[in-house]
Formats: structure tokens, sequence, C-alpha cells
């Protein structure tokens, strides 16, 4: 038995006894559960799982057979996390072509004090696959099986897939080590570069540290989960290498989306340049999909310019030529558009509607705004753009010459057809103008006609409104004797219109 003992000591120093202590443990019955998977699965507090195995040989010397069972070996379920990250289309669909993406992880720039622009490329250690005995070199994992960096993406089995394997022994697994991941798409892509900032938090592993945390932040704003995260924080566990003895190796990995940069568009038209006072401008607001899924949920937003008067009725949408229900809401100047309506990919939404330009139009600029948002279909991410302008050259017209009347219906007391000081006015007199408009004093008998074109304008003063008064006579104009007045308005300008008027009885009006 000393014999045989000795032989195993030579096993044990020896490649292929290590081989066969790893196989070992991959033939070993792992005793989990699925309460535990998904604690992984979320990075929450791991629970420990029993690595446990039994063998049986027999001894070719004396023929005795022997068998036992390992002890029992208790460790966190990190190696239950599978080592490979994925690039996935934006609604977690395999792309239809992988060539030319590839990945690359960077060394933060030391002369950046926000940790997101690019240094060097980060110098991984070498693998190999398959693993070379006694070569120093560590086995390496598919697909990246010589830790390159860039790596760079094929249309093999698993589509879509990288890894890198970052050493501790160099220090890259330090907490507080700061990389930028980044994705390349190939030229002439519908997809843009990413930018994914990682950073290694605090070693968490109850067994020589070797579980490690790490958090990655969309540099774009992008989502890089499948939920629709910008931010996501990942545990994974250090890969042992059994050729070197001391280097664990950590699998750096995690599943990220491309989405297009631009899944919606926005395009704002009117049905002319100029307008003027008046004028009605039919726009057209034209909202296309441009991502790889159907959106819904549109809600469109159109900031009206002042003196803009939204019509409710003259809504309409269609999508190639069908019509479509939109209701429009007006909140202040902004004017929203929604519709439950889905729309195809690569297809466009129009919505058509009308404004009325008021006399308040020329004061304003003329140029209103629009921006849409949007759900994907397929994973309900969020898609917006914005805002399109559109500029309304806004002329004067007519308005530019228009001036203003002012008058007053007052108690004459001395006769002379001037107010004076004591002589009040009288409220809820009627006036009316040559174009049939009907005006009323206020409390201090005063009234106003604005944006009136210029020349020669008449008033006339309703008696019938006036119980208990009757017009003064005037000692010094014999031509204001009467309930009709002529003014002349200068363009842009300015007339008074006034009526004196006595009570009917002769009595003294009150002060």
């Amino acid at each position: 038995m000393r014999r045989q003992s000795s032989r195993c000591q030579n096993y044990a120093t020896s490649s292929w006894f290590r081989r066969i202590a790893a196989t070992f443990v991959v033939t070993s019955v792992l005793q989990s559960s699925m309460s535990a998977i998904a604690q992984v699965e979320n990075s929450k507090p791991l629970t420990n799982f029993i690595n446990q195995a039994t063998y049986t040989y027999t001894d070719s010397s004396n023929n005795l057979k022997y068998q036992g069972t390992s002890r029992q070996i208790q460790a966190a379920p990190t190696p239950l996390v599978d080592p490979l990250g994925r690039i996935l289309g934006c609604g977690g669909n395999i792309l239809p072509d992988y060539t030319g993406f590839s990945v690359a992880v960077y060394e933060s720039d030391p002369s950046d004090p926000t940790g997101t622009e690019l240094g060097r490329l980060l110098p991984l250690t070498r693998t190999e696959l398959p693993d070379a005995p006694n070569n120093n070199i560590p086995g390496g994992l598919k697909p990246n099986i010589e830790n390159n960096n860039p790596y760079f993406l094929t249309n093999t089995e698993p589509l879509g897939a990288y890894n890198f394997l970052l050493d501790p022994n160099l220090g890259q697994t330090d907490p507080g080590r700061t990389y930028i991941f980044v994705i390349n798409p190939p030229p002439n892509s519908i997809y843009k570069q990413r930018r994914i900032k990682i950073q290694i938090l605090q070693s968490t592993g109850t067994e020589n540290n070797d579980v490690v945390r790490y958090v990655a932040t969309s540099l774009d704003g992008q989502p890089i989960t499948l939920t629709g995260q910008t931010q996501t924080e990942s545990t994974v566990a250090l890969v042992a290498n059994a050729e070197l003895q001391g280097l664990d190796l950590l699998a750096f990995e995690f599943t990220t989306n491309m989405c297009q940069p631009q899944q919606v568009q926005i395009v704002k038209t009117g049905d002319r340049a100029t307008a003027e006072p008046g004028d009605t401008v039919i726009y057209r607001l034209s909202v296309r999909n441009s991502a790889d899924a159907a959106l819904d949920s549109v809600v469109v937003t159109d900031t009206l310019p002042l003196g803009f008067k939204f019509l409710p009725k003259s809504v309409r949408g269609e999508i190639d030529g069908q019509s479509v229900t939109v209701t429009a809401d007006r909140n202040g100047s902004n004017v929203i558009f929604r519709t439950n309506t889905v729309v195809p990919s690569d297809k466009v939404l129009n919505i058509a509607y009308a404004a009325q330009l008021t006399p308040d139009s020329v004061r304003g600029s003329g140029r209103n705004l629009a921006s849409v948002t949007a759900q994907r279909a397929d994973n309900r991410f969020i898609t917006k753009d914005g805002p399109a302008s559109h500029q309304l050259q806004i002329r004067p017209g007519i308005v530019s010459d228009c001036g203003t009347i002012i008058g007053r219906v007052f108690v004459d007391k001395n006769f002379d057809g001037e107010q004076q000081p004591g002589e009040p006015g009288v409220p809820n007199a009627v006036i009316f103008m040559e174009d049939g408009n009907r005006i009323t004093t206020d409390p201090n008998g005063v009234f106003s006609v604005v944006n009136v074109l210029p020349g020669n304008h008449t008033g006339v003063l309703d008696l019938s409104s006036l119980s208990g008064y009757t017009l003064a006579p005037n000692l010094k104009f014999k031509e204001r004797n009467s309930q009709s007045r002529l003014v002349r308005l200068e363009p842009s300008g300015m007339a008074r219109m006034n009526f004196a008027v006595t009570p009917t009885s002769g009595e003294e009006v009150k002060k």
C-alpha cells in the first residue's frame, strides 16, 4: 500500500492527474435549486449549493475494489453564469449578419475626469483552445479562444457571441478599475458605434475572493439590456485554469442590444410660406417608423406660435392612404395629437390640421415646433424625435394700416361738446358703426374699436339704449347736434368719437 501511495503522489504532480481531477469535478452532482439560479441572474445575494463527488476504482495488483465519497464543497453558484456576451437586435433578436461587427475593451483616458473618453486598448492575457500542456499559455473560452482585443464577430454559432478574460494577476479586476466597452458596427450600417462604461466593484466571493461585481453604464443613452435599462450590475466568477496554478481569469460578458439611433422621424410642412392675419394655414406632420419593429402609442406635440388659432374639426390622419383615428387636445399653445393605430415598420403616419391667423400673429415669430414619442411594439422601448420646425413668414397685410377709434358717451352740463371734470360717463350706451358692428360703453362710458381700416368712418348713438337721456345741444359746433359722428382715420392712427347727452327731465345730474 505504501507503493500505491507513492504512485498517487506521482499522479498528483502530473498534468494527467490534473485532467482526471477536472473530470471528477465536471461529472459530480450539483445539488442546487432554481431559486439559487434566479438569484445569480438577478445579481442578488447568492445561495450556496453543495458539490459532492463519488468514485470507484479497482487496484490491478490485488483486484480489490475501492469506493468512496468526496467531502462536500459549498460554494456560491456563480459558475452557473454563462461567460458569453451577446450582441442582439433592439428587440432581442439575432441580427441577420454579423460580418464587420467588432467589440473591444479600452482603458479610460486618464486625463478625462469623467472617465468616458477612450484611452488605449486593454492588453489581455493570451489564451488558447485546445489547451496545450506545459506551455504556460492558459486555456481560453469559445468563441474568443485567443482572448483577442478587439474581437471580430462571425456568423458562426453562437451568433453574436463574444467574451473577454481579464487577468486579476495584472490588477485588471481591482476595485475601481474603469474600462470602456466599444461595439463597432460595419461601415454603412444602420447602427452606430456604442460605448459602455465598465466599473469594477469590490469582490464578494467567500473563497479566495473569486466573485467580482461590475456595473455597466450606457454612454449614448441607449438601453444596454433587453428590458430597457441604461445601467446594469453583473456578478461573475473567476474562471480557474488547471494548466497554470494560481491563475484565474475573469469572464467579462453581458448581453446588450443594438438599436437604430433614429427609430422614428418627424417632418413638419405647411401649405404656404407666407400668410397674413385672417388666412388659414394647413399643416402636415409626417411620422416615419424607421425601426425594425412596429410602433404604437404615438404622441405628437405641436407648439403653435402666438396668434395662431387651432381648428379642432380640421384634424385628419392616414397611413398608406387609409384613414386612421387621431385625437387632438389643446393645452395652451400646445396641440397634442394621439392615435392608437400601430404604425408598421418603414411606414408613415400623416397628420393634417388647420390653424387660422389672428391679428396677434404679427407680434409672434411664425415658427412652430413639433416632436413625437412612440413605443416599440416588441419590447416597449420608448423612442422619440424632434423638434421639427416650420417657419411661416407673417405679412401684416391690411392690419399694418389699421388704426383705432376711441370715444366716450358723457353727460354734457355746459353744452360745449367736450367732457369736463365733473361730467360723468354713461355706461351701457350702444354705438353702431357703418359696418354694422355694435359697441357698448363700459362703466365709465368709454368704448373703442381696434384694427379699423384707414379712411372715413361713421358711428351712430342708439338713443333707445339711453333711458332718460337725449342728445345735448352743442352751442359751439352746430354740426355736432346729431346722433351720428363722422371721423377720418389715418393709417395706423387714432380718432376720437364722443357723444354728449343730457337728462331728458332737465334735472341736475349727480356727480
